[in-house]
């Protein structure tokens, strides 16, 4: 699993979850005014933040850098690449113009962060296993489980044995009898849903191969997976937790999707002409 540790503001946010408390008022300090953040000093960061300045050096560290210095040098070409949003939190009085400009922006946003930390070795073995896979189960449970959906209507065009499963139940009873060389994937934004992990868990004793579609790279999901395929939204909004994540993964789903056609273009060819040609029979009444 990788992390994109260059641009700083997108990983700390898939590793917040797992910082201490007090690193955590370190973040949040950055998170909000990441511009100013890179004029501070150690001392000054630490005040803002209540912390002691060994915190934030811990910190730093806890995140992969050498120090402070290392972290800030970044951050400021994080800063100077990627300005801060136009656009923020809906708010109660907002009026419909401005909702659509913040919701526009925020899945702009979504698909700009996740394009930059989706690494491009771990797609390619996500490719390579799905594309050589007997079997491919999708786990997802609310907005997710509309994502395992689409996955399953998508691969199965291109005549792969798929399917989407959005029950806990049938998750992990159908988990268990995948065998070596077959592909499960989990789909959580916040990786910690508990019966995402624990298909997963089921599906990688049963010797499959286990990808995880997630927000956050220390997440419990990423950490059954084989292979992370991490996105990059700030749910926000409402708190809905499934806005601009949803565009993320489906955006995932399609890069997938694609590349994986792509593997055997002559095949995944002939079998969406076979659906279509069907399709359009049916809706000829010819069948």
């Amino acid at each position: 699993m990788t992390t994109n540790m260059d641009n700083t503001l997108l990983h700390l946010r898939s590793v917040f979850p797992t910082l201490r408390p007090a690193e955590q008022r370190v973040a949040r300090q950055i998170l909000k005014s990441p511009d100013e953040t890179v004029h501070l000093s150690i001392t000054e960061l630490a005040k803002r933040s209540q912390v002691s300045d060994a915190t934030v050096v811990k910190f730093c560290k806890r995140l992969g850098y050498k120090g402070f210095q290392e972290f800030k040098i970044l951050l400021a070409q994080d800063v100077a690449v990627k300005p801060e949003p136009i656009y923020g939190e809906v708010e109660p009085d907002d009026d419909v113009v401005s909702v659509k400009e913040k919701i526009f922006q925020a899945n702009i946003m979504a698909l700009q962060d996740t394009c930059q930390v989706l690494d491009g070795d771990q797609l390619q073995k996500a490719v390579d296993a799905l594309g050589s896979a007997r079997e491919i189960h999708f786990y997802g449970l609310g907005a997710s489980g509309i994502v395992a959906l689409d996955a399953e209507q998508k691969f199965s065009r291109i005549g792969m044995r798929v399917n989407a499963f959005i029950d806990a139940h049938m998750q992990i009873t159908r988990a268990v009898l995948l065998q070596p060389g077959d592909v499960a994937v989990g789909i959580s934004y916040s990786g910690e849903t508990s019966e995402i992990a624990q298909a997963l868990q089921v599906a990688k004793n049963a010797g499959a191969v286990t990808i995880a579609i997630t927000n956050f790279s220390a997440s419990t999901t990423a950490s059954l997976a084989h292979i992370v395929l991490l996105t990059s939204s700030q749910e926000n909004i409402f708190r809905s937790g499934a806005i601009s994540s949803r565009i993320a993964q489906l955006s995932t789903i399609d890069t997938l999707f694609i590349a994986v056609a792509l593997v055997d273009y002559e095949r995944s060819h002939a079998a969406v002409e076979q659906t279509r040609e069907i399709l359009a029979k049916r809706n000829l009444g010819r069948l």
